[in-house]
């Protein structure tokens, strides 16, 4: 496992989440580097256990794993990982941005769409266009007398 330093990691003005709630383990990557990659554990993968988070209401913890379903395993941790970069300490801060990215947009409250109301200048304007094309077929049709 990797160390991390004890600041939170900011979610929203709201909510941040302890370092002591993250677990950090370090692996072989699979990104460049070339013979590097095959003696360095590059590839840092963040671990959140969000039912024994302390840090998150109900509320918010049924609507992570709603959210994030795909990137919770059977026993309830949510999983993010980084390889892009050759450092250890590069991949750590991109996956804690990509962990409070995650939870960010998985907390955010989107507003109910309400539908709005269709102006008569479109409504007369789309049924003008269907008659229009109405009487442009039946002009091609043409009387048959069955000959």
């Amino acid at each position: 496992m990797v160390s991390m330093s004890n600041m939170p990691v900011i979610i929203n003005d709201r909510l941040s989440i302890p370092a002591d709630e993250l677990t950090f383990t370090a692996s072989r990557s699979a990104g460049p580097g070339g013979q590097h990659v095959n003696k360095v554990n590059s590839r840092i993968t963040l671990m959140f256990d969000i039912e024994a988070s302390s840090s998150l209401d109900d509320q918010q913890k049924e609507r992570l794993r709603e959210h994030l379903a795909t990137r919770i395993n059977k026993l309830g941790l949510l999983r993010v990982s980084a390889q892009k970069e050759r450092s250890q300490v590069l991949n750590r801060r991109r996956a804690v941005e990509r962990f409070a990215d995650l939870l960010r947009q998985a907390l955010e409250e989107k507003a109910e769409r309400r539908p709005g109301k269709i102006p008569k200048r479109s409504k007369r304007r789309r049924l003008q266009d269907k008659r229009r094309r109405s009487a442009i077929k039946k002009d091609r049709r043409g009387d048959f007398d069955g000959e």
